[in-house]
């Protein structure tokens, strides 16, 4: 029953191009505003921030439900990111302080 449903529904979506694209246009907006959101975080490291949304829209995308997942994996990897990154510059500055 839940398979012929879920098959009702991918064919009614893949018929359908109004609804892609719609579903598109949101998850692109999540992801332009997860962005903006970490952007002041992680200043100029925007290729980190990039590649964590990216995966997230990947992962997202490999599930039947991307547009209910997609904010927030991309919120988590963002947030894991923009905490590497500071670690990172947490280490240079101890790094820095011992070469003293």
């Amino acid at each position: 029953m839940n398979n012929t449903l879920n098959k009702d529904v991918e064919t009614s979506v893949a018929g359908n191009p109004n609804v892609a694209t719609g579903v598109t246009d949101k998850l692109e907006a999540v992801k332009r505003q997860v962005f903006e959101e970490f952007q002041s975080l992680l200043g100029a490291n925007e290729p980190l921030l990039r590649m964590a949304i990216i995966e997230a829209d990947a992962l997202a995308r490999q599930t039947e439900y991307p547009h209910l997942l997609l904010p927030l994996l991309a919120a988590e990897k963002a947030c894991k990111a923009a905490r590497w990154q500071f670690h990172q510059q947490f280490l240079l500055r101890s790094g820095e302080a011992l070469a003293a």
